[in-house]
């Protein structure tokens, strides 16, 4: 910045004059300034000036975080400037420099968007009450203040000096003074309003006072320190300005009481002996340390943490079976063998008094109430509840906690999920526990065995706090996606308990008894506002969602229940029921076709099942014959165990091309195809093997596939059919698509106790054994091809 006396010759201002807000600086006559212009409005003030006499009217801001000021937040009185030079940078900021001319002030708003234009006058020096003798003895103690403000070591530049020291015009003296200060915004933009000299001299001439005072203080508070500094300690000089700052204000015991405060705390929370004596070691070190030291911060962290964990507090067990029951019925519906199941583990804890037993592992897709079984049993229980979240962990520290060799170091995610509880022994849900990752940083995997390990968790030791914490009384549950991606080690410690999904009856039911109630309260809604009938609900499902779970149907019903809220809202104060008919109206055109077989039935189109995160889904496999070179194309994104169970499949077909009457010559000079619609999804799975395998027969023997019938199972290359997951699934996918009869491998027989009797009412299942037993089932006249009766022998 510099200065030098202004070229104010511009004659009368314009009309219209552009407006140039400015943060944390208020711009005086006689002043070059530098500005970095980037706001919006402020490129088009620049831009306004330049197109004319490269006039501003530059106004400070009176809140400088404004990114768009209004009006209202300008100060009126600034100063009309001009811009000397201008200059684009890469970064699309402007950076001008701009002379103060004469202080003005806006007088009306011409134009606020895009840049602000106002109609502006100058403000003309008024000679004020002061004397021409009282004004020259004011520019003598500027000057002599200016003076003292070098002696205490704060001067001016040189070459300002030199001006400042040569002017006899007091308000330019003012002015030139106010801008070289510093000032706060407030206070320079006193100066600038005021009209008169020598009232601007005395408010410069306070400001050089109170500055001089403030430097002198800060040269004391300096020399005090440096009496009592160490010639080996550089830094203690900042320790101990601040250590003199406290005996001024008064508050030189604060560090004392702290540690008092910390020694009480840590006694009130009954520490074992071990903890007792490490915490009593950190508060010593502490009272030795310098209070701003990191170390220091450090060490008071450590002993807030020490101070703040649950030691000794239990939560006293409350175990009642029959309450327990209650609970489990009232916030969950169906789920009978698993309520069974906690409601054993339950008594056995009440018998038994230990956690020595198996941990829970609650394992199905998102939404189907696994978090909410766990919240169900800390309820049971009178304990409290807390879960952490285990996806995309791979840093082991997450769990072991950080050593404590730096500031930002923290205690693990199990030590974290105590304290938030305050007690030794809630019900602590493990989340997400199949995506546990590791990397170089560690396998938290290996971690948790020691957390879940009984005979060791007793004396589990955090890296952060480095003393041993029971967990011998914590109740440990967990939960997952996915079987097969959990660390063998902690599947070992587990029993998995499968919560494999709803089926339509069951999410009617809930929809009535939990969803819509909950989703009307949050509403605000009353009861009878909203009525949504039993074919209504069955409708969204059918339509609006395509889960296991119950997340994306309870978003409908939410979205539902704000509209009708709407309606209330707006004065349309009626009740509403809502039809499948409406639904297109409330929710939008359905997001999701029925799953529903094909009107005809066609060769080479096969009803296979699968099963996904989500639930099950039906899965059409369609096989074609074309002219060429034979062999087998396989697209729709398969899976490597997919593409092998097709040709499995192509190689059973191969086998019985005596018994089933496919000559030689289609397979010759013939390539199959075979595709699985829906190919942005990845498939894979051997269950997929019979439905491939009928696929192809039927085109080879140009028999029709029945549209009613789906299946599922593995094939082996003699014909044999083996055993599938996810067989309740998979039963209620095709039920939700309109199937009537099932195939699924005999071996699957012994899951069938786990479906509903619904279910099997409502669907024709076929137990096989052999890939014979299929066609026999799905083929549309395949009687009429005589099989043999020998059994098929596979090729060499």
């Amino acid at each position: 910045m510099s200065e030098k006396p202004p070229h104010d010759d511009f004659g009368e201002l314009p009309e219209r004059l552009p407006l140039l807000p400015i943060r944390d600086l208020v711009v005086f006559p006689f002043m070059v300034v530098p500005l970095f212009v980037s706001r919006d409005l402020s490129l088009a003030a620049v831009e306004d000036a330049l197109a004319g006499e490269r006039l501003l009217f530059l106004a400070a801001q009176k809140n400088a975080g404004a990114d768009e000021p209004t009006m209202n937040e300008l100060y009126t009185v600034g100063t009309v400037g001009k811009i000397l030079r201008m200059r684009k940078l890469p970064d699309g900021q402007v950076k001008i420099l701009v002379q103060g001319l004469r202080r003005g002030t806006w007088e009306r708003v011409l134009r606020e968007r895009p840049g602000i234009v106002v109609k502006a006058r100058v403000l003309e020096e008024t000679p004020g009450s002061m004397t021409p003798q009282e004004i020259e003895g004011l520019v003598r103690v500027v000057k002599e203040a200016l003076h003292k403000l070098g002696e205490v070591g704060k001067g001016l530049p040189q070459d300002v000096m030199t001006v400042l020291l040569g002017l006899t015009d007091p308000g330019a003296l003012a002015d030139l003074v106010a801008s070289n200060l510093g000032l706060k915004v407030p206070d320079a933009q006193a100066v600038l309003e005021a009209t008169s000299a020598g009232d601007r001299l005395r408010r410069v001439h306070d400001a050089l006072l109170k500055e001089v005072e403030v430097v002198a203080w800060q040269q004391k508070i300096q020399s005090q320190a440096k009496e009592e500094m160490s010639k080996a300690q550089r830094e203690y000089f900042l320790r101990e300005q601040l250590k003199q700052i406290r005996n001024e204000l008064g508050d030189a015991d604060d560090k004392q009481d702290e540690v008092e405060e910390l020694r009480t705390r840590l006694r009130d929370a009954h520490l074992p002996s071990e903890v007792s004596r490490e915490s009593d070691k950190q508060l010593r070190r502490l009272e030795q340390m310098n209070a701003e030291s990191a170390e220091s911060t450090v060490v008071r962290t450590y002993l807030d943490w020490l101070a703040d964990l649950p030691w000794d507090k239990l939560s006293e067990d409350k175990i009642d079976l029959v309450r327990a029951k209650a609970i489990l019925d009232e916030d969950h519906f169906g789920l009978e063998q698993i309520k069974d199941r906690i409601l054993e583990y339950l008594g056995v804890l009440k018998l038994k008094g230990d956690h020595k037993g198996p941990i829970l592992c609650f394992v199905g897709p998102p939404g189907v109430g696994k978090t909410s079984l766990g919240r169900s049993i800390a309820k049971s229980l009178g304990r409290e509840f807390v879960r952490i979240s285990l996806g995309g962990v791979h840093d082991e520290s997450e769990i072991r906690g950080h050593r404590r060799t730096y500031v930002g170091a923290m205690p693990g995610r199990i030590i974290s999920g105590l304290k938030q509880a305050g007690t030794k022994n809630p019900v602590f849900m493990l989340d997400e526990l199949d995506k546990v990752g590791k990397d170089v940083r560690g396998d938290p995997a290996a971690a948790l065995l020691e957390v879940l390990d009984p005979e060791q968790n007793n004396s589990f030791r955090d890296h952060y706090l480095n003393v041993p914490f029971d967990l011998s009384r914590v109740l440990w549950v967990a939960t997952a996606n996915l079987i097969d991606t959990i660390p063998p080690p902690l599947r070992d410690r587990m029993e998995l308990i499968q919560l494999p999904g709803y089926d339509l009856r069951e999410k009617v039911e809930i929809a009535k008894r939990y969803l819509i109630p909950k989703q009307k309260a949050e509403c605000g809604l009353k009861e009878d506002d909203l009525i949504l009938s039993t074919a209504t609900i069955e409708a969204v499902i059918d339509r609006y969602t395509r889960e296991a779970g119950l997340r994306s149907l309870e978003r409908q019903f939410a979205a539902l229940s704000r509209k009708v809220a709407r309606r209330f809202a707006e004065g349309n104060g009626k009740r509403v029921t809502v039809r499948p008919r409406d639904l297109d109206k409330w929710l939008g055109v359905r997001r999701h076709d029925p799953e529903r077989p094909d009107d005809e039935n066609h060769v080479g189109l096969a009803t296979g099942l699968a099963w996904t995160e989500a639930g099950g889904t039906i899965l059409h496999v369609e096989a074609t014959l074309m002219s060429g070179k034979p062999g087998l194309t396989l697209t729709g994104q398969l899976g490597s165990v997919m593409k092998e169970s097709a040709q499995a499949a192509l190689s059973c077909a191969r086998s019985r091309t005596g018994q089933l009457g496919i000559t030689d010559e289609i397979l010759k000079d013939h390539e199959i195809h075979v595709h699985v619609p829906n190919g942005a999804i990845p498939k894979d799975g051997p269950s997929a093997g019979v439905t491939m395998a009928t696929a192809m027969i039927s085109l080879l023997t140009n028999l029709p596939i029945r549209r009613d019938v789906a299946m599922t199972g593995e094939i082996t290359l003699r014909g044999r059919v083996l055993a599938i997951g996810g067989l309740r699934q998979k039963l209620l996918a095709a039920a939700r698509a309109g199937i009537k009869e099932v195939i699924v491998p005999s071996a699957n027989a012994p899951d069938l106790s786990e479906v509903p009797p619904e279910l099997k009412q409502e669907l024709k299942i076929h137990l096989v054994k052999d890939l014979n037993q299929i066609l026999e089932v799905a083929l549309v006249g395949f009687e009429r091809l005589k099989l043999a009766q020998e059994k098929p022998v596979g090729l060499a």
